[in-house]
């Protein structure tokens, strides 16, 4: 199912904790919501589930509005929060069931949704266990069982791997790319890493307003705006004389020394072209051996910080 965010407005008093967004979510696609606390990730996400109205703007699931299709939504929709409110008392199976039939799974099914996601989320060895008892892993695997124990269409994700183990990580990002092959899902998370492991796409939100969009590959080619090449010749002439015969290349803007090699070059091609080509073709006319040519890439925790970060 799709999810179209039409020009969304969330006031909490004078503050705007979403301001006059949109963006649309395709059925199969994962999309990672990023942004610095406050940035207005929950605020939307709640929205998004019924949780909470909006002051200005709608969401549409498929053709549903949230303003007025709110019980039809939420059917559709499996809602990991923040902070996974759980009950403790309760022992892991029988949370389960209960949350089963609160979605109205059919009871002839509800012991095989049962055990499908006690498997998928690895909770068979704690599964006797009350809430209470379970570390912090383990509750949030509970949390997740029980987002999807409905066998959603829409999967809405708030830090779905908060106190897992790298082990464990590895597990859901699995469970999370096997389910985004036929499910809608937004995933929020703080772990940069996990969002190129996980997200087809990444939306990056601050001060209530979209800031970037687009797969990570994009977003840097958008925050380097030029090719960056790190180049290692084994055997040059003279430093000198390397930088001097690069630098006469067309398509080359700036060439530096590398501090860390004494035979490494980074060089910076003039904007929207590549020098790979001529400085290849050079090295074999001057019988030099290339033994690097690396592009550099902008990190997306740097991205990350230009764009979030208040001047």
């Amino acid at each position: 199912m799709s999810i179209t965010v039409n020009n969304l407005t969330k006031k909490f008093g004078a503050q705007r904790a979403v301001d006059n967004i949109s963006f649309e979510v395709e059925t199969g696609e994962i999309l990672g919501f990023l942004g610095p606390n406050g940035a207005g990730k929950t605020t939307t996400m709640k929205i998004i589930t019924c949780y909470m109205a909006p002051n200005d703007g709608d969401v549409k699931v498929n053709d549903l509005s949230i303003l007025e299709n709110q019980e039809e939504i939420k059917k559709r929709i499996g809602y990991l929060p923040e902070n996974n409110p759980l009950y403790n008392d309760m022992p892991v199976l029988e949370y389960l069931e209960f949350v089963a039939e609160l979605q109205n799974v059919p009871k002839e099914k509800v012991s095989d949704r049962i055990g499908e996601m006690v498997h998928v989320c690895g909770l068979n060895v704690e599964k006797h266990k009350k809430i209470g008892e379970l570390s912090k892993g383990y509750k949030q695997r509970v949390g997740l069982a029980q987002a999807m124990i409905h066998d959603p269409e829409i999967l809405i994700l708030d830090e779905p791997t908060s106190g897992l183990d790298p082990n464990q990580i590895v597990e859901i990002r699995k469970l999370i790319r096997h389910l985004g092959k036929q499910k809608t899902v937004i995933l929020s998370t703080h772990i940069l890493p996990e969002v190129e492991a996980t997200c087809d796409r990444i939306l990056i939100i601050n001060n209530g307003k979209i800031v970037a969009d687009g797969t990570a590959d994009m977003l840097r080619k958008r925050a380097q705006g030029q090719e960056v090449l790190r180049v290692q010749i084994g055997n040059p002439e003279s430093r000198d004389s390397v930088i001097t015969s690069l630098k006469s290349l067309d398509n080359v803007a700036m060439v530096d020394f590398d501090p860390e090699s004494k035979n490494t070059f980074i060089i910076n091609s003039k904007d929207d072209q590549s020098s790979r080509a001529d400085i290849f073709h050079m090295c074999v006319k001057n019988n030099w051996v290339l033994t690097e040519m690396t592009p550099i890439e902008t990190k997306l925790e740097d991205i990350f910080r230009e764009l979030t970060t208040v001047n």
